[in-house]
C-alpha cells in the first residue's frame, strides 16, 4: 500500500484526494490550520496539522522512511519548491509531484527535485483546445450548451437477441438528427468491465451484455435507450 502525504489545502487537493484509490492508498493531508484539518477531516481523510517549514515536522510523518509519495498543492509557487526542496533533501527516491501557478516556477519545482509538475491552465487550455479541434465534440456542444438544450450521459446494454449483436461499434451512426449523440465508449464484457474509449484505434464486436456509453440531449439519449431496449431486437 502506498503512504501519500497530501501539502495544501484547495480544490485540487481536495479532488486529488477523492479520486486515490483508498484499497491501495493510505491518505494523510498536512492542514495549515485546525479549521482546514477539520473540512478535511469530515470528508473521512486522516489530518496532521503541521508547519512545512519544519524539517522535524516533515520527519514526523514519515518523510524520508515511510511515505511514497507526496503532492505539493500549495498556491504559492515558493512554498512547493521550498516542501520540494526539504523533502528530497530527506528522501532521495522520494516521488513528489507539486502543482504550479506561474509557468516559469516549473524550471525551479524542477530543478529543486520534483518528479512531475501539474500546470492546470496548461491542462484547461489543453482540454479545450481538443474539444473545439474535435467536429463531433464542438458539434455536440453547438447543439447542447451552446444551444442551451441539456446534456446528458447514459449506461445502455445491448439485450439477448438485439439487431445490434455483431455490429461493428465503428458502424454506428448517433450523430445524425434523430438522436445526436456522442458515443464515448464501450464495455465490452469479453474483455471485463472497463471502458474503451472509442478513439479509432480500436474497433469493438457488440454482443449482449456489452455497454455503450453515449453524451448528448437527453431526449436523444431516452430514444436510443428506448429504441435499443424495446425495439432493436
Amino acid at each position: 500500500m502506498k503512504f501519500i502525504v497530501v501539502f495544501g489545502y484547495s480544490v485540487m487537493s481536495l479532488e486529488a484526494m477523492s479520486r486515490l484509490p483508498k484499497e491501495s492508498c493510505s491518505i494523510l493531508f498536512i492542514a495549515a490550520n485546525d479549521a482546514e484539518a477539520a473540512i478535511v477531516s469530515e470528508k473521512g481523510f486522516e489530518t496532521r496539522v503541521l508547519d512545512f517549514r519544519n524539517d522535524e515536522d516533515l520527519l514526523s510523518i514519515g518523510i524520508g522512511t515511510s511515505v511514497d509519495i507526496i503532492f505539493c498543492f500549495y498556491p504559492k509557487d515558493s512554498d512547493n519548491v521550498f516542501l520540494t526542496i526539504s523533502a528530497r533533501a530527506m528522501d532521495k527516491s522520494l516521488t513528489i509531484i507539486a502543482i504550479v501557478d506561474e509557468s516559469e516556477s516549473e524550471e525551479k519545482l524542477l530543478a529543486a527535485g520534483a518528479n512531475k509538475i501539474i500546470d492546470p491552465y496548461e491542462i484547461c487550455g489543453r482540454k479545450v483546445h481538443e474539444m473545439l479541434t474535435k467536429p463531433d465534440i464542438s458539434n455536440v456542444l453547438e447543439h447542447t450548451v451552446f444551444g442551451r438544450h441539456d446534456l446528458n450521459m447514459a449506461q445502455i446494454e445491448i439485450p439477448i437477441d438485439s439487431s445490434l449483436e455483431g455490429v461493428m461499434v465503428s458502424k454506428l451512426n448517433l450523430r445524425n438528427e434523430k438522436y445526436n449523440l456522442i458515443l464515448i465508449g464501450v464495455v465490452d464484457r469479453e474483455l471485463g468491465d472497463q471502458l474503451h474509449f472509442t478513439n479509432g484505434e480500436t474497433d469493438h464486436e457488440l454482443n449482449a451484455g456489452d455497454v455503450l456509453v453515449v453524451m448528448g440531449p437527453s431526449h436523444g439519449c431516452r430514444l436510443f435507450r428506448n429504441e435499443v431496449e424495446f425495439q432493436w431486437h
